[in-house]
């Protein structure tokens, strides 16, 4: 029994980070689940604290996502090598780190009068200042082929009556999906997750599609059925992370590593 689990273990977690083979079905649902479990604590304590999820919080969150992007690139350019940078280890270590400074930040404000917006955007500009000295950009026209593809997503968007919010959620994945496919398109990289990848096998861009698709519904049932407004922004949030998160990394790692 014990073999088995072991052998269980090593083939699905710890091969495919070793061996940077990708995601499976069975790492994948256990880190979503978890990931799941862990937000849905956040979103209690959020409650318990009295914070408000609203334009402060997102503002203060999304640095750190764009710290936990360059670190994973740091990674895959092999400047920094460690098995900490590689997901999901590093987005866990980023999940429990934004969470321990939004505690400290809350107690310095209860404390000092101090809000907890601008300690959390002060930290995050110094520490955001750390990989952006050890990374070189050098290939600028993957980011004008990123942006090119993405216009036109940005005109709908413009064009389309629908909440802000919900547009600025389905950019962040278009702009996941988009980076993903002139990433596979025009520099052979390879995708790490089972269901787009599949997509990708078949046309990169009728990933683009699927996912923007997917990505409506779920925010139209969420409007629909979500009629606390706290917990409504906290989703919105956490899917527009999901989304802006891997795209960016996918972004950056092109700029770098071509």
């Amino acid at each position: 029994m014990f073999e088995f689990l072991t052998g269980f273990v090593k083939k699905y977690y710890i091969d495919p980070v070793t061996y940077g083979t990708g995601y499976n079905f069975v790492n994948s649902t256990t880190y979503a689940l978890l990931f799941i479990c862990a937000i849905y604590l956040i979103f209690l304590f959020l409650k318990k604290t009295k914070t408000s999820i609203d334009k402060k919080l997102m503002i203060a969150i999304f640095p750190y996502i764009i710290l936990g992007s360059l670190m994973r690139v740091l990674e895959d350019a092999k400047i920094v090598t460690n098995y900490i940078l590689v997901t999901p280890m590093i987005w866990t270590i980023f999940l429990f780190g934004i969470f321990f400074l939004l505690v400290v930040s809350r107690l310095i404000e209860r404390r000092f009068n101090i809000s907890y917006f601008k300690i959390m955007l002060t930290i995050s500009i110094i520490l955001i200042s750390i990989p952006l000295t050890l990374l070189t950009f050098k290939n600028f026209y993957v980011l004008f082929l990123v942006l090119l593809f993405l216009l036109p997503w940005i005109i709908i968007s413009f064009l389309v009556k629908w909440n802000v919010g919900n547009k600025l959620v389905t950019l962040a994945h278009v702009f996941d999906a988009t980076a993903s496919a002139v990433a596979i398109t025009s520099f052979n990289f390879f995708e790490e997750y089972p269901i787009p990848r599949f997509l990708s096998s078949v046309n990169p861009f009728l990933y683009i599609a699927v996912k923007s698709i997917i990505v409506v519904g779920i925010l139209i049932l969420i409007d629909k059925f979500s009629k606390e407004k706290d917990y409504n922004n906290y989703l919105k949030l956490i899917i527009a992370i999901l989304g802006f998160a891997p795209g960016l990394r996918n972004l950056i790692s092109l700029m770098v590593l071509t």
